[in-house]
């Protein structure tokens, strides 16, 4: 567009010097040619009306064509400006537009049409990514809610009938009470499921940040996994250095490694070892934490959606495997506000988890 103002006012400076230089020249004898021809006025006179009307008007009228040359100059640039601005409109209708369509634009504004199209890329792969992760979540809300029938069902009755039957066997009240236990555990882990999809926006994540000894930390949870892990026959081998010292927030990294360990646990082999495995890069100055398991390979396509939120590697129904599908996802956000990364790596032989933190 600024090339075009600047031609158009190039031209309209040599029209105006083009005209000054015509008034001067040959102009004069053909003003004094015409009048003497038509009128029939002596050469004199014709020539003293040129230089009354045009030479002695010489900056007068020179004066308004570059008036008019500024006129003109102005509209086509007001109307050049309107044609671009109205580009630009058409252009941002056609990024909100849902048509998978690319924006077109004039030559002139090819970085613009490269940018919006980039925009409106993005901004479909994020509408798709919103619609897939809340037709997850109104599936997995479903699932839950028949799923949570089943155990209710069993409290309720065997309760209902210790009530009805009140002179039992010790023996048999004991195994119904314990079944009754575990039910009321399985729902309870179906309500926290619940309030994990409905308050899942860990997008504002505060820190409280210590220096947290990471063998320690470890420690704790590797004793908690113990009553999960041991039925199996599986346990867990560490392999961390007792004065490793980890920055960060040691409650929501806590989350962050226990979510991972039950991620293992869950897709283990039986009587196997789930191994964790530190390591501090003096050089990078990060801390590389690895949890390592010998279990099903998670193909190549779920294992680029296993960080997405509502995203489960069981398709099933009713699964003690399977949860909401938050997991991981917590776990990614968790590490992200610790300005960290995590990733996965999976083959034949197992799975690798690894959690990489600022050690500063």
């Amino acid at each position: 567009m600024m090339r075009k103002i600047l031609s158009l006012v190039l031209a309209a400076i040599g029209a105006v010097f083009l005209l000054r230089e015509l008034i001067r020249g040959r102009f004069g004898n053909t003003v004094v040619g015409f009048l003497t021809g038509l009128f029939h006025l002596d050469y004199d006179d014709a020539l003293y009306i040129y230089e009354v009307t045009f030479r002695n008007n010489l900056d007068f009228i020179i004066a308004a064509a570059i008036i008019i040359a500024i006129i003109v100059v102005f509209r086509y640039s007001i109307r050049w400006v309107t044609e671009y601005f109205d580009e630009i409109l058409a252009g941002c209708d056609a990024l909100l537009d849902e048509k998978e369509e690319l924006i077109t634009l004039s030559p002139e504004m090819a970085a613009l049409e490269l940018k919006l199209n980039e925009c409106k890329t993005i901004l479909e792969k994020r509408e798709r990514d919103a619609r897939q992760a809340e037709e997850r979540k109104n599936d997995l809300v479903v699932y839950l809610a028949h799923d949570i029938r089943t155990p209710l069902t069993s409290v309720i009755g065997y309760l209902d009938l210790m009530k009805e039957a009140p002179d039992l066997p010790p023996e048999q009240r004991a195994k119904y009470l314990s079944i009754t236990l575990d039910k009321a555990y399985r729902l309870e882990q179906l309500i926290n499921e619940f309030f994990d999809i409905t308050r899942f926006n860990l997008h504002n994540i505060t820190l409280t940040r210590e220096n947290i000894p990471l063998s320690f930390l470890l420690m704790q949870l590797a004793e908690e996994f113990y009553p999960i892990l041991a039925p199996g026959g599986k346990s867990i081998h560490m392999e961390v250095p007792e004065d490793l010292i980890l920055p960060g927030d040691p409650d929501k990294l806590a989350r962050v490694f226990n979510n991972i360990l039950k991620n293992a646990a869950a897709y283990s082999f039986p009587d196997t070892a789930i191994e964790i495995r530190t390591r501090k890069d003096e050089k990078e100055k990060t801390i590389h934490i690895t949890f390592t398991n010998q279990g099903p390979q998670i193909p190549a396509e779920q294992l680029s959606a296993i960080f997405e939120k509502f995203y489960r590697l069981d398709d099933a129904r009713s699964s003690e495997k399977g949860g909401a599908g938050l997991g991981l996802a917590i776990a990614k956000e968790i590490v992200t506000a610790h300005h960290g990364t995590i990733f996965a790596e999976s083959t034949k032989q197992g799975t690798v988890f690894s959690v990489v933190l600022p050690a500063v």
